[in-house]
C-alpha cells in the first residue's frame, strides 16, 4: 500500500505539473508514485528523485560519468534519475519501469566507455537507477570474503579489505573509481590477474534482481545465469546488487616500478623485446606499459613517443631484480627505480594519487580521469615487428593527445578456459591494448577529428592483432564494432553476432540462450546488450 507521505506529495506534484500534459513532464510522477505503491519508499520526491527542471539534475547525471562525449547538449538524456536506498527500491524499479513501458538504465560506477549506463539511442523515454547510494561492504576475514554492493567503487572495496588485513587483497582494477556493480560483469582484470586471474575469476556469489523484480543469489539464480553474469557484459541479464569476492593472499611487501622510455632512448628496441618476455615472466610481475607523446628534451616545440613501464611485483625488490636481469635486461632495472610498500600503497601508487595520499581518500570514491574521450581495444598474439612499432609511432604524432595501455597476460590467464566465464580472451593472449583519443573541448568538430584518427589507427593494427574473430573487451564497449539500432524487444541474432563474437568468441551462443532463457521479452536491452532467439529459434 502507498504510504501517506507519498500520496501527499504525489497530489502536490501533480497540481504542480497540472498544467502540462505532454509525456516527459507526467513519467516522472507516475514512476514515483509506482516506486510508493512497490515498496517501502515513503520520502518526499526530492530525495530521490531529479527531473530535468531540478538543479540538482545535471550534477547527479554529471557525477559518476566518465566520459563528457556522452554528456554533450544532442546526446539524450533522462526524463528521470532514480537513486534507490534500499534493495527493495532496485526492485520496485523493475517492476514499475515494466509496468510504465520506460526503457531502464542503471548505473554503478558510470565508466561504461560509451555512456550507455545513463544515455540511451534506442529507446525513449528512459529513466536511470543511479546505485551510488548502494555501497555497503562486509569484510569477513574467517572466510576470507567480502560481500561490495553495486555501487561501491573498487577503491572502496581495496580500502575495507586493507582496514582489516594487511596481506588480504582482490585481484581487481586499477582505477579506483571503477564501481564494483559494472566492472565485474565485464571481467574486471587488474595489476594481480597475471597471479590470480580477473576479479570474475574470484567471485563466489552475487545479488541481482532478474527481469520479473525477483532478488536472486546464486542457488536460486542457477549456474547459468551466475556463469553469464560474471564476464558477459553489464544490463544485458539483471541488476547487479552485489558480489560475494573471494580474497586472495597479498605478501606484506609488494615492490613498484615507473620507467621512461622515449624514442631517443631506444623505446622501440625495447618494446619489441617487452612483447617476448611478459606473458612468460613470473606470475607475481604485471608489467603494463603506457604510451604517450612528450615534449623532445632538446628540441623546444617538437613531441617524441615515450613508453613507460609501469608495473607491480608481489614480493620484495631483491628478487624482483633477480628476474628481470635474467628475463628483461634490456630495461634496465636498477634498485633506486624500485619502491616496496603495502599493497593498498601500491594501489594508490598505480592509480596515479600523489605520495603519500592517506588511502582512506579512497573511500570518496572520486575520479582521477574525466575527459572527451573514444577508446577501442585489441589482443595481441604474436610480438608485433618493430617495423610496425615504427608505423604506429608515425601515426601517434599525428594526434593531439593519444594514449596507448599495453596490458600483459600469461600467468594464471593463460591457465584458466575460455569457457569457464563468457571473458574469452585467454590462453595465447600476450597482450592487450587499450587505444583512446582524448580531448578536452565540447566540440563536434574537434570530436569527429580525434574518432576519425583512432579509427584509421585501429584500422592500421588489423594485420598486427587477433583475427577471426578480432577480439575486443566489453568493459572498453566501442560501438563502432555494431549495436542494436532499434527499439523493438527482438533484437536480430545476427545484427548483435558483429561485435557478440568479438567480445565473447565462442561464448556468444551460450549468452545468447542463457538470455532467452531469463529474460525473454528483453527487458534488459541497451545498444550492445545480449539479444533473445526469435520464438521460432527456441
Amino acid at each position: 500500500m502507498a504510504s501517506p507521505n507519498c500520496i501527499m506529495f504525489s497530489f502536490f506534484i501533480v497540481l504542480l505539473w497540472s498544467s502540462c500534459s505532454v509525456l516527459s513532464n507526467t513519467t516522472p510522477e507516475k514512476f514515483y508514485q509506482c516506486i510508493c505503491k512497490n515498496s517501502d519508499f515513503s520520502e518526499p520526491f526530492s530525495t530521490a528523485f531529479f527531473t530535468p527542471k531540478d538543479a540538482s539534475f545535471i550534477p547527479i547525471l554529471k557525477s559518476t560519468a566518465q566520459n563528457l562525449r556522452c554528456l554533450m547538449p544532442s546526446v539524450p538524456k533522462p526524463e528521470l534519475i532514480f537513486t534507490p536506498k534500499t534493495e527493495p527500491h532496485v526492485q520496485a524499479a523493475v517492476i514499475c519501469a515494466k509496468q510504465l513501458d520506460i526503457q531502464l538504465r542503471v548505473r554503478s560506477g558510470g565508466h561504461d566507455y560509451e555512456g550507455l549506463s545513463y544515455i540511451s539511442e534506442i529507446g525513449s523515454p528512459f529513466v536511470i537507477a543511479d546505485l551510488s547510494k548502494l555501497r555497503g561492504i562486509e569484510v569477513n576475514l574467517k572466510e576470507e570474503s567480502a560481500w561490495a554492493q553495486a555501487g561501491a567503487t573498487i577503491g572502496e572495496v581495496y580500502y575495507r579489505i586493507s582496514e582489516k588485513s594487511k596481506t588480504l587483497g582482490f585481484p581487481a582494477g586499477i582505477y579506483t573509481s571503477l564501481g564494483i556493480g559494472g566492472h565485474i560483469t565485464g571481467g574486471a582484470y587488474g595489476s594481480m590477474m597475471r597471479k590470480f586471474g580477473l576479479g570474475v575469476d574470484n567471485v563466489m556469489d552475487a545479488r541481482i534482481v532478474n527481469a520479473n523484480g525477483t532478488i536472486l543469489d546464486r542457488k536460486s539464480m542457477g549456474e547459468d545465469l551466475f556463469w553469464a553474469i560474471r564476464g558477459g557484459g553489464g544490463a544485458s541479464f539483471g541488476i547487479i546488487l552485489g558480489w560475494k569476492l573471494k580474497l586472495v593472499a597479498v605478501p606484506s611487501t609488494v615492490t613498484v616500478f615507473n620507467i621512461p622510455k622515449t624514442l631517443e632512448d631506444g623505446a622501440t628496441k625495447i618494446l619489441y623485446k617487452w612483447q617476448q618476455v611478459v606473458d612468460k615472466i613470473d606470475d607475481g610481475l604485471f608489467m603494463k606499459v603506457i604510451i604517450k607523446l612528450v615534449d623532445k628534451k632538446e628540441v623546444k616545440g617538437e613531441k617524441t613517443v615515450q613508453t613507460t613501464y609501469n608495473a607491480l611485483f608481489l614480493g620484495s625488490v631483491d628478487r624482483l631484480l633477480q628476474i628481470m636481469n635474467e628475463s628483461f635486461p634490456e630495461l634496465g632495472l636498477t634498485q633506486q627505480d624500485c619502491t616496496e610498500m603495502s599493497w593498498i600503497e601500491s594501489i594508490m601508487y598505480n592509480a596515479g594519487y600523489p605520495k603519500n595520499t592517506p588511502p582512506k581518500i579512497l573511500l570518496q570514491g572520486k575520479s582521477m580521469f574525466k575527459n572527451y574521450f573514444k577508446a577501442k581495444s585489441d589482443f595481441v598474439k604474436k610480438p608485433i615487428p618493430e617495423t610496425g612499432l615504427e608505423g604506429l609511432w608515425k601515426r601517434l604524432l599525428e594526434e593531439d593527445s593519444p594514449l596507448l595501455l599495453w596490458n600483459p597476460y600469461g600467468g594464471m590467464m593463460a591457465k584458466i578456459s575460455e569457457s569457464d566465464t563468457p571473458f574469452p580472451h585467454r590462453k595465447g593472449v600476450i597482450f592487450m591494448i587499450q587505444y583512446v583519443a582524448l580531448w578536452h573541448q565540447p566540440d563536434k568538430e574537434l570530436a569527429t577529428k580525434h574518432v576519425d584518427w583512432i579509427r584509421k589507427l585501429y584500422d592500421y593494427m588489423t594485420s598486427y592483432v587477433s583475427t577471426s574473430p578480432r577480439e575486443a573487451y566489453v568493459n572498453y564497449k566501442d560501438l563502432d564494432l555494431g549495436m542494436n539500432k532499434n527499439g523493438n524487444s527482438n533484437f536480430s541474432f545476427a545484427q548483435a553476432s558483429e561485435w557478440g563474437n568479438k567480445y565473447f568468441k565462442n561464448n556468444f551462443n551460450r549468452l545468447v540462450q542463457i538470455k532467452t532463457k531469463v529474460d525473454p521479452e528483453n527487458f534488459f536491452k541497451h545498444e550492445q546488450s545480449i539479444p533473445v532467439l526469435p520464438l521460432t529459434s527456441i
